[in-house]
């Protein structure tokens, strides 16, 4: 925790150094409370990866502050400690599409705080109409070009950057799903928390945008420690955004690509072992250098001033072990968000989402066999895409405040026909300022 408070003193110092006239140091926090229940389900067997068929419940609670400062040139800085405490289901195994977006920033039911972000952020203007950007978490009061290239650098999540999507990419206030965060199989550099270290860089212009980063992935599989051999150990990451007409009020189309770099193993090496040993295959006994890549396919348009839509979907070669995310190794997702500006509750907003999360041949056949992933293993597979539903209400409670109310049903968790569905009740309070 030195650390945090030797940053925020340098934020600080740095924005007392500005004339009167310029913005000063910004500050906004978010707090998020999310509780969730989940009846038994029907579960003939279970292995150390399950999800477990008795009823249970389970909670997570996130805090952050956000300090932001314009710095002068273009340049920004921000500065983002965080606290959190929370219990999964079951360890936090069973599932590709876990019910809780923050979850995995906890780390038990002892309250405990940690460097979310440290970034500094620089915008070159080259061009076009100025939009003025209003003060916001991790964004300072100011104004860009429309045409322009941004340099983000530090402690950040790739998820800030990249796959942007309007309608589902924040669990607290949005879907909460792990599968809504962005594409399921799009094993993204990330440490178990979901942040990283590395740079990115944008061209951004009304007609189009382009966008690419290098990020360090950690240093096992799903771990806290980024591995800091940054030039051979690594995700890198591409995107193309194109904006459209014609439909509706309009969307963006979005094409992502990604290729990681880490020591990882392989699901036909670990079954090759397997068989010569006589043992369960074992990932962890066959890990290596190799690469592991995927692509991803995206749109959002707005259907109405008050309601929009998405659809996600995205392919990795299925080789390799999960080392950063999810065990998805193909996804599908859709669904839409209306504002209550419909209704008459212009606070207020609600979604409904569907999953469809499945694995490639390699990732299924070691799971056959008996072997665990990072999240998966119940000892044996009667295999079935794991297909999720998700539903919402948000209710605004007052200015920055709201209140949420929840469902989800997997059906086949952890990819199982012989185990499920599963029903997940949800309650989440959330504030902002």
């Amino acid at each position: 925790m030195r650390a945090v408070a030797a940053i925020a003193f340098f934020l600080l110092a740095v924005t007392s150094t500005l004339g009167a006239g310029e913005s000063p140091l910004e500050v906004h926090g978010q707090g998020t409370y999310i509780w969730q229940r989940k009846p038994s389900f029907d579960s003939p067997y279970a292995g150390p990866n399950s999800l477990a068929g008795e009823r249970a419940r389970s909670y997570s609670f996130t805090g952050t502050m956000f300090l932001g400062a314009r710095l002068g040139g273009g340049w920004e800085a921000y500065f983002n400690p965080e606290f959190t405490q929370g219990v999964p289901f079951s360890g936090l195994k069973g599932v590709g599409g876990f019910t809780n977006g923050e979850i995995a920033r906890t780390s038990g039911s002892e309250l405990k705080g940690y460097v979310a972000r440290a970034f500094l952020r620089k915008t070159w203007n080259l061009g076009g109409d100025w939009e003025e950007q209003a003060s916001e978490a991790n964004q300072v009061t100011t104004r860009y070009a429309g045409e322009r290239v941004v340099l983000t650098a530090g402690i950040v999540s790739v998820l800030d950057v990249f796959d942007a999507v309007d309608y589902s990419r924040d669990a607290r206030t949005q879907f909460m799903n792990w599968s809504s965060l962005t594409y399921g199989a799009w094993d993204f550099a990330a440490d178990a928390r979901g942040y990283t270290r590395g740079l990115a860089l944008e061209y951004i212009s009304p007609g189009w945008s382009l966008r690419a980063g290098r990020f360090a992935m950690p240093a096992e599989s799903n771990g806290l420690r980024l591995d800091t051999r940054f030039a051979t150990r690594h995700g890198d990451m591409a995107e193309l955004e194109l904006p459209f007409k014609g439909i509706a009020r309009g969307g963006v189309l979005r094409f992502l690509a990604f290729r990681n770099r880490a020591e990882m193993g392989g699901f036909r090496d670990a079954l090759a072992l397997g068989a010569a040993t006589g043992s369960t295959p074992d990932l962890t006994q066959v890990r290596r250098l190799q690469t592991k890549g995927g692509i991803g396919a995206g749109a959002q348009v707005e259907l109405t001033e008050n309601v929009g839509a998405y659809v996600r979907a995205a392919l990795n070669d299925g080789k390799t072990e999960t080392f950063a995310f999810t065990e998805i190794d193909r996804s599908v997702a859709f669904g839409a968000l209306a504002k209550g500006g419909a209704w008459g509750r212009a606070s207020d907003s609600a979604g409904a989402a569907l999953y469809l999360n499945g694995l490639r041949a390699p990732h299924r056949d070691y799971l056959a066999a008996g072997g665990l992933g990072f999240f998966l293993g119940d000892g044996r597979l009667n295999y079935g895409s794991e297909n999720i539903f998700e539903t919402f209400y948000s209710l605004g409670l007052a200015k920055g405040a709201w209140a949420s109310l929840g469902y989800q049903r997997i059906v086949h968790p952890g990819y199982n026909r012989d185990r499920g569905p599963a029903s997940f009740l949800g309650f989440r309070i959330h504030g902002e300022i």
